[in-house]
């Protein structure tokens, strides 16, 4: 599996339709992911799925994206252009978590087969937590049709946002998540990491504890840690002891500093830090600077209208050189229970 700095053939998004996602919220969610939609269409081609085939309101889907653009300054037409939109029926929005997961061939495997796969793991709502998950479940195996990519199905329970990869043979992920029995409860500590090895190509599975409060997936790491180099590994922090994600978060930084790569090295850590909390009808949220996309030449952040936004970027800026930090607003999107990366999956370059 490529790490996500590899560079994108495309990103899959689903347009938000889920009125219970954002409840008494979701008429301002649009136009934010109408933003979100226009400024990642400036560096990669996206791919938005629709809830709806009538053509007027696939348009006025258009016409917010192009919209949007205008307002971060695109008027030359390019970031719709960018933009492939159409009818593909889901649950929800949140593509990082049923949306295909891409697999490359290596140069040194044998050249029998195609460059590239999808694996399409079974998705099952976070454990059975919500409503129906039949149309999100075959997410997957619908886009390889309409893209003529090879889809395969691993047999197992795993969303996208539980796993980061380096792409030298390292994955992150955690307990919490991973070894929950609401996903596969038959499936032992050892079954787990022989179908990441199996299925994507690592060596090295790193296992960190709980997730940040708030957080409906029981601890995506993509809330917590990722990769942003081979050898780097940036991770949110909590500096007041009061608060609830204090002592989950140094457990997790201890262990990371703990942990050695494929090759036996450790690890270079960074640190972000962690937003004030975002509490909204008495529900903390699970805000998080870790909640990151890295698009090609550019790494979209959420933010939280707060002054740690600001440290947040300049981090991001500093572990990613020549890519532009592109701020989402994202204290109503987290309502959702996600942010920016959850939303989103890349579809990294084929291997030639």
């Amino acid at each position: 599996m490529p790490p996500e700095w590899a560079p994108h053939l495309a990103c899959y998004l689903a347009w938000p339709h889920n009125l219970d996602t954002w409840p008494g919220k979701f008429d301002v969610i649009p136009p934010i992911y109408a933003d979100m939609v226009a400024a990642i269409a400036q560096f990669e081609p996206v791919r938005l799925m629709v809830n709806n085939e009538n053509e007027t309101q696939i348009d006025e889907v258009r016409v917010m994206i192009r919209d949007a653009a205008r307002r971060q300054g695109n008027n030359d037409g390019a970031a719709i252009r960018a933009v492939d939109i159409f009818y593909l029926p889901t649950n929800d929005a949140w593509a990082r978590d049923h949306g295909p997961i891409f697999v490359n061939r290596l140069a040194t495997d044998s050249p029998v087969g195609p460059n590239q796969i999808a694996l399409d793991w079974r998705f099952n709502s976070w454990g059975r937590k919500y409503g129906a998950f039949d149309l999100d479940d075959v997410v997957p195996q619908k886009l390889g049709l309409r893209y003529g990519f090879e889809v395969i199905e691993p047999g197992i329970v795993l969303e996208g946002g539980s796993i980061d990869v380096n792409g030298a043979g390292a994955v992150l992920t955690t307990e919490s998540c991973l070894l929950n029995p609401n996903r596969n409860p038959a499936l032992s500590r050892a079954d787990i990491e022989d179908y990441l090895r199996t299925y994507l190509g690592v060596t090295n599975v790193l296992w960190l504890g709980d997730g940040i409060a708030g957080d409906d997936t029981d601890g995506h790491i993509d809330d917590l840690a990722r990769f942003v180099a081979p050898d780097t590994i940036v991770t949110v922090l909590e500096d007041d002891p009061a608060d609830v994600n204090y002592t989950t978060l140094r457990d997790n930084l201890n262990r990371l500093r703990a942990m050695r790569d494929q090759d036996g090295r450790p690890f270079n850590i960074e640190t972000l830090p962690m937003p004030p909390a975002v509490i909204y009808d008495g529900t903390r949220l699970p805000a998080s600077y870790a909640n990151f996309y890295i698009a090609n030449r550019a790494v979209l952040m959420p933010t939280f209208e707060s002054p740690r936004d600001s440290v947040a970027a300049a981090t991001l800026s500093r572990l990613f050189p020549g890519r532009r930090v592109v701020a989402v607003p994202s204290t109503d999107l987290v309502w959702g229970l996600g942010s920016v990366h959850c939303l989103s999956q890349q579809h990294p370059v084929p291997h030639a």
